[in-house]
């Protein structure tokens, strides 16, 4: 045996020994999240198990003296009812409540009991409870046959000594999934038993070899082990190889010893001491992970030149490959839906707020026949060609915006139209499901209001729209998708909670709950929304449906909104042309207002030593003081203020747009001093300098205008001209097009 590496760690909020098995999880269950190479995991079976003793011929390889505390660790941390450690059941526990270490808080639900396989992979594998089971025997019967050193290294055990008593192990199966590339098409995945020893805090990763008839056994190459001690009351990881010289690192499922011993250690030591609350999924647990790596591989080569012809002034990587995931999990989705279903036609679909149809491009090309629905057209869409059905025009919910013919109704980032995805879908048909990927946070009328404090607004908002589906009758399904996105969970609803003879019921349940959202208090998920007042009473007679528009707090808009068969009014939809708000076609005049009165509060802010900078160097110039963005607000009007709310980020926005005289950094403002910026551009790259060159002298010098002490760099030196005399024209070069 070999060490490879150990960390201490510190331990302040007394996380340890059950923060480590939280971070165990997440190595075990998720580890795409440290090592990049991979997809991820499947977990395929679980189990109770208990090693035989160790023989006292048994000696442990290369196992040198170690000195410990007996007692504060034994042979690594205290079993779960032993004290305040947390073993691997009581971790998981807490993740599937919603906690756990950074980004792979979240974990699939495990199934306990001896063999019982994960309800995430059951189905996808070879492998059952039962090829676990008599996998493990044959291996319990090996090393006590003769395989000591092995067994030594699993227990922990020193040389020619026993454990004080029989360990009870939880052993894992799971299938390494490594993910596919155009450069390396043939990775296959890989299966791993997992030993999880509590009471001598070890984790032993043992790798299977199975032969041409699909038989498998443990092997003894790349074996490798974590383990957590305790050494002069501190706390240690550690990483070791059963056979260093027998370690055979392929660059995916088992890197190189370096990296188990630096970067994963590194990883474990601060998810050990970082645990904190998530609420949301592990990513694709509604999905094949192994199908998901194929169908996102293939879409991405195949669509991977739309980056080069991107002419919206979007970023094209981002949006492109968050596209090419999407596609992706609905293309498996729905393969997976066919399947259990018996279906042999592609499912068609309808796309509320398109935007640049990308997605609708992708579904469409794979031969889902649908259609994309925007209120702006887009320059990407002529890309595209006739066979992409994309068009333009405003979606207000009534009962002429449904879609009676189509399977799914998919909100991709739909903004005012999220929480309408449901209805639309529960109403188009019964057998309608929808997709939505919510991003800001509407209402059915305006913006979504907060209610609850204890919950981030992403977790509030989710579980409104959750609420939404629950209300028109949907098994609401959560997942987390895999795109570069901070908003990347997912809502699907593809089942009904209600057979077809209920819809009547179920559709004034789902018109009471759309009109108790202005202004009252919702129900909780899965309790029947509280009835409207007397005069919201549902009229269902006279409209396609049955269906009114209930607005309890206006009666003539009620009115006009029955008249158009609205289901709710105060609903208005995006404007065609997109509206700039940030601060840029504010009036010239109003913003140089702003600046000045802002430079003249800094100019008369005390400042210790207002002529010198830190190091003494510069000249006595009047820099001014320093204002919280608060401090700045309070001293202006409140017709300036109100002016500035309408437009986002306000007032720091309008500060940060002027960044010839104001510097924010902290929430502070400060005015520039262009000599320090002066000795900053000088350190920068060529091609920065460059573009830095060509905006010389192209707009006037706000200091040598409106400071007292004039600008603090000579004309030759300042980038803005002194006075007119100095303008130059302002070069504007076309945008070069990629072809």
């Amino acid at each position: 045996m070999a060490e490879v590496g150990r960390a201490a760690v510190r331990d302040p909020g007394e996380l340890l020994p059950g923060g480590f098995w939280e971070a165990v999880a997440v190595w075990l269950e998720k580890p795409q999240v440290a090592n990049k190479r991979l997809c991820g995991v499947r977990l395929e079976a679980r189990r109770r198990a208990a090693l035989p003793r160790v023989s006292p011929r048994g000696r442990r390889p290369n196992a040198g003296p170690e000195p410990e505390e007996p007692g504060a660790a034994g042979r690594g941390p205290r079993p779960p009812e032993g004290g305040p450690g947390r073993g691997p059941e009581e971790s998981r526990h807490r993740r599937q409540q919603g906690e756990g270490p950074g980004e792979a808080a979240a974990a699939p639900l495990l199934v306990e009991g001896p063999g019982q396989p994960d309800k995430a992979g059951a189905g996808e594998g070879d492998f059952s409870a039962w090829d676990l089971d008599s996998l493990w025997d044959d291996f319990s019967r090996s090393l006590a046959g003769g395989s000591h050193e092995l067994l030594a290294f699993l227990t922990g055990a020193r040389a020619g000594s026993q454990p004080e008593a029989p360990s009870e192990l939880d052993v894992v199966l799971r299938t390494v999934i490594p993910k596919t590339s155009p450069l390396c098409p043939l990775a296959a995945p890989r299966r791993e038993v997992v030993v999880q020893d509590v009471l001598n805090g070890t984790v032993t990763f043992l790798p299977l070899e199975e032969d041409d008839k699909g038989n498998a056994k443990v092997e003894t190459n790349n074996v490798y082990q974590l383990r957590l001690g305790r050494s002069k009351e501190e706390w240690f990881i550690s990483v070791s190889i059963f056979c260093p010289e027998r370690w055979h690192s392929d660059g995916t499922v088992y890197p190189k010893p370096a990296w188990l011993g630096e970067e994963l250690l590194a990883r474990l030591a601060r998810w050990s001491v970082g645990s904190k609350r998530s609420g949301f999924k592990s990513t694709l647990c509604l999905v094949s992970i192994i199908e998901y790596s194929k169908t996102y591989q293939a879409l991405k080569e195949k669509h991977k030149d739309m980056v080069k012809v991107w002419p919206e002034v979007t970023d094209p990587e981002k949006f492109v490959y968050e596209d090419v995931a999407i596609a992706a999990y609905l293309l498996v989705l729905w393969e997976e839906e066919r399947a259990e279903l018996g279906l042999t036609a592609k499912q068609s679909f309808v796309d509320l707020g398109c935007g640049n149809g990308l997605l609708v491009h992708i579904l469409s090309t794979e031969g889902h026949p649908g259609r994309g629905i925007d209120v702006r057209r887009r320059k990407i869409w002529d890309v595209y060609g006739p066979q992409t059905c994309l068009e333009e025009g405003a979606i207000t919910p009534s009962d002429e915006t449904l879609f009676p013919d189509v399977d799914w109704v998919i909100g991709n980032h739909s903004d005012e139209l999220t929480p309408w995805i449901p209805v639309i879908a529960a109403r188009s048909n019964y057998s309608c499901r929808f997709f939505v990927l919510p991003c800001c946070f509407f209402d059915f009328v305006g913006k979504y209001a907060r209610r609850q404090s204890r919950k981030t607004q992403y977790r509030e908002y989710l579980d409104f729209v959750t609420e939404v589906g629950l209300a028109c009758g949907f098994h609401v399904q959560e997942d987390c998708l895999r795109i570069p996105s901070t908003k990347r969970v997912c809502l699907i609803g593809k089942r009904r909670t209600y057979p077809p003879t209920g819809e009547a019921l179920m559709d004034e349940q789902r018109t009471r709950y759309i009109n108790s959202r202005q202004g009252r208090p919702v129900s909780p998920p899965g309790r029947e929304p509280p009835h409207p007042p007397p005069r919201a009473a549902v009229a269902r007679a006279g409209r396609p449906h049955g269906r009114q528009a209930l607005d309890a707090g206006a009666t003539e808009e009620g009115a006009e909104a029955r008249a158009a068969g609205l289901w709710l009014s105060g609903f208005h939809p995006r404007e065609k042309a997109e509206r700039v708000r940030n601060c840029a076609a504010l009036p010239r005049d109003f913003v140089d207002r702003v600046v000045l009165q802002v430079g003249h509060l800094l100019l008369d802010a005390e400042r210790p030593c207002a002529g010198s900078s830190p190091s003494g160097s510069l000249k006595a110039w009047n820099r001014g003081g320093s204002l919280s963005l608060a401090d700045v607000a309070s001293e202006l009007d409140g017709e300036t203020l109100r002016r500035l709310k309408r437009e986002c980020g306000g007032l720091q926005t309008l500060l940060k747009n002027n960044h010839q005289v104001f510097e924010v950094r902290s929430g502070r403002v400060h005015l520039r001093d262009w000599r320090e910026e002066r000795l900053r551009k000088q350190r920068q790259p060529e091609a920065k300098r460059r573009l830095f060159s060509e905006a010389f002298k192209t707009r006037l010098c706000w200091f040598f205008s409106h400071h007292p002490d004039g600008c603090a760099l000579p004309s030759d030196c300042c980038p803005f001209a002194h006075g007119p005399e100095e303008l130059r024209p302002a070069q504007t070069p076309g945008r070069k097009q990629v072809l």
